[in-house]
């Protein structure tokens, strides 16, 4: 039965009292206009509305938030100097409560020893079972843990990886020391590190580095301190990789220059170990097996496969463990993840797959009664995906579970047994209730989400013939299986199948990296809370140059991080304060009051507004205010975009996935004559944004450029010039070209998930 079919099959909780909702008074937060409103309790309420509309900032920064806050509270103040400092929401009254679990699609950090299978238990039970069941006997299950000093591989210390310096990025073996064959930043000819080099008396400066012996290349490169006399003074000579590793490579990533870092990032690679092949385990923990498989074995097999493996295992020693394990892992098959395997870094899975992975811990809970939020939790996933993750929401549900969700995708949104919806726009324009109620009630209610929920992109009637062709040869990357494709030029161009099918893999691997290819994804972008899209898009250096021109000072004045800035919150309009056991917390300055500059800048203006005031603009507001020259042309991209509504001003730790790539695509614009790709840019769109990407997406067509989507959205198919649809499934069962061609022709006559899908979406327009 379709999940569609099932929201009426409600748990019998009968609403005796106010009890069985969640009543919100007063939301202010962000850009919240006050919201009151109830939410049943025990349902599966789905949030909508366009971006910005202020769906997060009551979901997550006041419901969630305050569950959150009111459980810390319950420990004692040494335990919560433990857990992040949270303040209370901007919020009149909260009622009736039950504990939040957030599932978001945050990535699943940085840390190279998180894997799958540690983020899922899976590899812990792994180590259980191999530890009771392996021959030879090991040990304990720490024996097989890469985390753990019994079972680590001793070389790379369960990593997996050695790091080695590239040699060739320090220097041009071709050159001498005189003609500047050195290439790390700060040892150019005549600098202090060069002359250490030079003048030690160990080579002849003169002599290209590929024509020393080998001892005077043993000491060039790895010659430890050593006294030298250089002119009347003592000096400590070291190899140049000596000293690199000591004054780049000890040094902490983030804390460095950009030019430093950059160049920290060519010079060091990441080999297998050799000690291990990448195993990241001892020798005898990578010697036992269970029915002929080692756990490194086990580990690389894709999810699926191993399902299948544990379920022939049959010994009473470790029986409800295996329970647990086969029940976990045929949970990650079900929610879609049946691809991956437990070795799998976390760092590298994106973010609709983290969420999922998250998700699998509290499929099986024996908890109820609790609050889920999700976050987009249809991102990253084909329309044959969806149908399994709203099963899940609704399995969550009937197990007495309140589910909340902010979504856009209508096969969500048809399954509610509630919707909010919010808006009626964007930032300032929105934060407020158009409607809640059932989903009847939302299709005839008016709004901008009742009005696009049947709403259909078209095919094209005609599509636009390509300029050439962009060829990809024998792609073996990942689970590819020696694909060539021709990818056209000159057109909008949609590559999907089903998660795990190798899009990524083939976009990712083959494309970018190209001459001309710009990629506009949805990763963090570098920088810190100072940090806003008025810095990142350069739109702030016309701004002070406006005000420096307008008021006769220099424009570094009306700069937060220079010496405009106010003196107390250094220009972050926020005092963190230490709080000893307790984690810092963060008070509006009260100097400034949080307006982040001095008085006597803040008394300069433009047009009658000074620089705190233009910098709390929202885009929008903005392009009213800067009619003309450079600040305009920005702004104009950023509309563009549909960012019209973000703040100049408002830090960039706070944007989503989809706001961050719609942001580095507005930079990338200016570039004609160019091959764009883009990742899920439907992300956190509403149905009625989806219209503006695609005028965009015809925009950059039409300039000349060559625009390369990969995406699940039906409209977005449906709107392209070519389709490149991989498949049939995931893993191992995918990485082939199961259809190229016109969207009208997989409609007429393909047979893939992806045809059947477009199909059906087609023939409701």
């Amino acid at each position: 039965m379709s999940g569609a079919g099932r929201a009426g099959r409600r748990p019998d909780h009968t609403a005796a009292d106010g009890h069985d909702v969640i009543q919100v008074r007063g939301a202010r937060e962000n850009n919240l206009t006050g919201v009151s409103l109830d939410i049943p309790k025990r349902r599966l309420s789905v949030f909508t509305g366009v971006s910005g509309s202020g769906k997060s900032s009551l979901v997550f920064d006041t419901i969630a938030a305050e569950s959150r806050r009111l459980i810390n509270e319950t420990y004692t103040a040494f335990i919560q100097g433990f857990m992040p400092s949270l303040n209370r929401p901007d919020v009149d009254a909260l009622r009736n409560l039950s504990a939040a679990i957030i599932v978001d699609q945050e990535r699943m950090g940085s840390n190279a020893r998180s894997t799958v299978g540690t983020a899922t238990d899976t590899h812990t039970m792994l180590r259980i079972m191999f530890s009771r069941v392996g021959t030879p006997h090991v040990g304990p299950p720490s024996a097989f843990s890469f985390n753990r000093a019994e079972g680590m591989c001793p070389e790379c210390e369960g990593l997996g990886k050695v790091s080695d310096i590239d040699v060739d990025e320090l220097v041009d073996r071709e050159l001498s020391l005189n003609d500047g064959a050195i290439k790390v930043p700060g040892f150019a000819v005549d600098t202090w590190y060069w002359q250490l080099m030079a003048l030690s008396g160990f080579f002849d400066p003169d002599v290209k580095l590929k024509d020393y012996t080998a001892d005077q290349w043993e000491d060039f490169l790895h010659k430890p301190a050593t006294k030298v006399k250089i002119g009347s003074n003592n000096m400590t000579y070291e190899g140049l990789i000596t000293k690199v590793r000591r004054i780049y490579l000890a040094k902490d990533r983030e804390s460095m220059q950009p030019g430093a870092r950059a160049f920290a990032d060519r010079a060091v690679k990441l080999t297998r170990c050799p000690a291990c092949g990448g195993a990241r385990l001892n020798e005898a923990a990578r010697t036992a097996t269970i029915d002929g498989r080692t756990i490194t074995q086990c580990s690389a097999m894709q999810i699926s496969d191993l399902a299948e493996f544990v379920g022939q295992i049959r010994d009473p020693s470790v029986g409800p463990m295996l329970d647990s394990l086969r029940e976990t892992l045929e949970s990650l098959v079900g929610i879609g993840l049946g691809y991956l395997s437990l070795d799998r870094e976390s760092s590298t899975l994106s973010g609709g797959e983290a969420q999922r992975v998250k998700m699998v811990r509290h499929l099986n809970s024996s908890l109820s009664d609790v609050t889920y939020v999700f976050d987009e939790p249809t991102a990253g996933l084909h329309p044959h995906d969806i149908q399994r993750m709203n099963e899940l929401l609704l399995q969550l549900r009937d197990k007495g579970n309140t589910v909340l969700v902010v979504e856009h995708k209508p096969e969500t949104i048809e399954i509610a047994d509630h919707v909010v919806d919010l808006g009626p726009g964007a930032g300032t324009a929105g934060g407020r209730v158009c409607y809640a109620g059932d989903l009847p009630g939302l299709r005839r209610s008016g709004t901008l989400t009742g009005r696009y929920l049947d709403h259909r992109v078209r095919l094209r009637e005609k599509v636009r013939p390509p300029a050439g062709h962009l060829p990809i040869t024998g792609a073996s990357l990942h689970n590819l299986r020696d694909v060539s494709v021709e990818i056209p030029l000159g057109v909008l161009t949609v590559v999907t199948g089903v998660a795990g099918s190798g899009k990524s893999s083939l976009i990712h691997g083959y494309v970018a990296g190209r001459d001309g290819v710009v990629v506009a994804d949805q990763s963090p972008i570098r920088g810190s809370r100072r940090s806003n899209p008025a810095t990142y898009t350069g739109v702030l250096d016309p701004i002070r140059t406006a005000f420096a021109k307008a008021n006769g000072v220099k424009p570094g004045l009306f700069s937060a991080n220079s010496e405009g800035a106010c003196p107390a919150c250094k220009g972050i309009g926020l005092i963190y304060t230490d709080l000893a056991m307790m984690a810092e917390v963060a008070s509006v300055c009260e100097q400034c009051e949080g307006r982040r500059f001095t008085p006597q800048v803040l008394s300069y203006t433009l047009r009658g507004k000074n620089i705190s005031e233009v910098l709390a603009m929202p885009v929008a507001e903005a392009r009213d205010f800067f009619t003309t020259g450079q600040a305009r042309v920005i702004l104009d991209r950023l509309a563009a975009v549909g960012l019209g509504y973000l703040g100049l001003g408002q830090p960039l730790t706070t944007l989503s996935g989809g706001e961050r790539q719609r942001l580095k695509l507005a930079i990338h614009m200016a570039r004609n004559g160019t091959t764009y790709v883009l990742d899920e840019p439907t992300t956190g769109l509403h149905l009625a944004d989806v219209d503006q990407l695609l005028e965009l997406l015809d925009r950059l067509v039409d300039d000349g450029n060559t625009v390369i989507v990969i995406e699940h959205h039906q409209a977005v198919m449906a709107h392209a010039d070519w389709i490149i649809d991989l498949g049939p499934g995931a893993g191992h069962d995918g990485g082939r070209v199961v259809f190229s061609g016109t969207p009208a022709d997989l409609v007429a006559s393909g047979t893939t998930l992806t045809a059947v899908h477009l199909r059906d979406y087609v023939d409701q327009t």
